[in-house]
């Protein structure tokens, strides 16, 4: 429970970047909107991974093959998050933030427990 607690202010941390990013793409470029998110996930994601890696798991282990893992598990919280804007498309839903909240929270538990059970699980 304390690694979730401490993941979830990990997360909380970098879904501000996301957010700050994402919607000053949003504002200020022709990007889809899945772009801008897409964008401001993975640079929210190399924070969360830093931060994860030494406070929430306090990995010693080797950073090219954790970041490798942790940048897959992104990947398929990434497609998850397509999967939202595409369903927000779909049914003509045009609110940039709702959508870009929804995607983020769809991917939080798949990004915790895949992580925890494979990115570091020699932790556990």
């Amino acid at each position: 429970m304390t690694q979730f607690i401490k993941f979830g202010i990990v997360g909380a941390s970098g879904m501000v970047v996301n957010g700050v990013v994402a919607h000053a793409l949003q504002k200020t470029t022709t990007l889809s909107w899945f772009a801008d998110f897409a964008i401001g996930f993975m640079i929210g994601g190399i924070s969360n991974y830093a931060l994860n890696r030494i406070w929430t798991f306090g990995s010693r282990r080797n950073p090219l093959v954790e970041g490798a893992q942790f940048l897959t598990v992104s990947g398929i919280a990434l497609v998850l998050g397509k999967v939202v804007f595409a369903i927000a498309q779909q049914t003509s839903f045009h609110h940039f933030t709702a959508t870009w909240f929804a995607a983020t929270l769809a991917g939080t538990f798949v990004n915790f427990f895949l992580n925890k059970y494979w990115t570091f699980r020699h932790l556990n």
